[in-house]
């Protein structure tokens, strides 16, 4: 097939995974205008509609599903059979693309991602940050980070630091004027002031507890709702009620004295984050080299906890 037909393929894929042609085009170096075009060609020479396009959405006709289905996963089989010439190369060179959370990212994935470019100079990293788990390997991923306890049963993880933990914690204003005595159990929090999270797909996150043989989830009340984890400990430090967050996000307001931690043997460590990719297909050599100099860089780090990765990530 020439390069023109590839480029067709690749753009049904990308525009079938983002259901936008803007953001289908950026990821491929196109302009929308391009890209549109050449579905239109491939449309017209196979005969039939792949896509159903209104000014505001973009979705697979049936024909256009049953194409993709197959298309995919003979793309992966090219772009294997590529990659696998890399082990003739002295360095990889490509794309690694890359599946986290915002606050991994930031946190976390940077300085591991510096240390990777600094290496292999011919490798470009393509990094999508999402609150929401997504299928890495529909969404064209080669890779992604998660906390473990998230990852799917038939991938790869490989651990990239310790142990995560949450934490309760109030400010030392709220505790001494809401009224209430401290809390020590799960069922004490239903008289406090609880900040509530927003998951990304519109739940509210249940607040979850482990003592010896006792796992309890609760739906907590409160007077604010928040979609962001930052500003919950925000709140917490203004007085406005107890929040449930991670030790690493809590620590720097703990050690201060702006927040106080409170029902510790409730809330026990847990798996921390890792990187997974999936088990059953090639390695492309820019991740073999990526978990490579992962591996280098998480025995090297002192002991802490993982970075906050957003409570909406486990």
């Amino acid at each position: 097939m020439n390069k023109g037909g590839l480029l067709e393929l690749h753009g049904v894929v990308a525009v079938a995974t983002h259901r936008n042609f803007r953001a289908a085009a950026a990821e491929l170096g196109l302009s929308p205008s391009a890209l549109s075009h050449a579905i239109s060609s491939l449309e017209q020479r196979l005969g039939v509609r792949l896509f159903n396009r209104t000014t505001r959405s973009v979705s697979l006709t049936e024909a256009g599903r049953e194409f993709v289905d197959r298309v995919r996963p003979a793309l992966s089989d090219l772009s294997d059979a590529m990659e696998i010439t890399n082990k003739f190369r002295q360095k990889p060179r490509g794309t690694l693309r890359l599946n986290t959370s915002e606050g991994s990212a930031r946190l976390f994935l940077m300085p591991v991602v510096a240390r990777f470019i600094a290496a292999y100079p011919d490798m470009h990293v393509d990094i999508i940050t999402d609150g929401k788990l997504v299928d890495i390997v529909a969404g064209g991923f080669d890779a992604g980070i998660r906390l473990f306890e998230t990852v799917p049963q038939d991938m790869i993880a490989i651990p990239c630091g310790p142990p995560e933990q949450f934490v309760i914690v109030a400010s030392p204003e709220y505790l001494e004027k809401c009224g209430n005595p401290i809390p020590k159990n799960p069922a004490d929090l239903a008289a406090h002031a609880c900040l509530r999270l927003r998951l990304p797909s519109g739940k509210i996150y249940r607040w979850e507890f482990e003592k010896r043989d006792q796992q309890i989830e609760i739906d907590v009340t409160g007077p604010i709702t928040l979609d962001s984890s930052n500003m919950i400990v925000e709140a917490a430090i203004a007085g406005c009620g107890i929040a449930y967050v991670t030790r690493h996000q809590a620590a720097p307001y703990l050690q201060s004295g702006e927040l106080t931690q409170m029902m510790h043997d409730w809330t026990p460590p847990f798996p921390g984050l890792c990187l997974y990719y999936p088990g059953h297909r090639h390695v492309p050599a820019g991740l073999r080299a990526f978990i490579d100099v992962l591996k280098a860089s998480v025995s090297t780090e002192p002991e802490t906890p993982a970075p906050y990765t957003g409570i909406a990530s486990r």
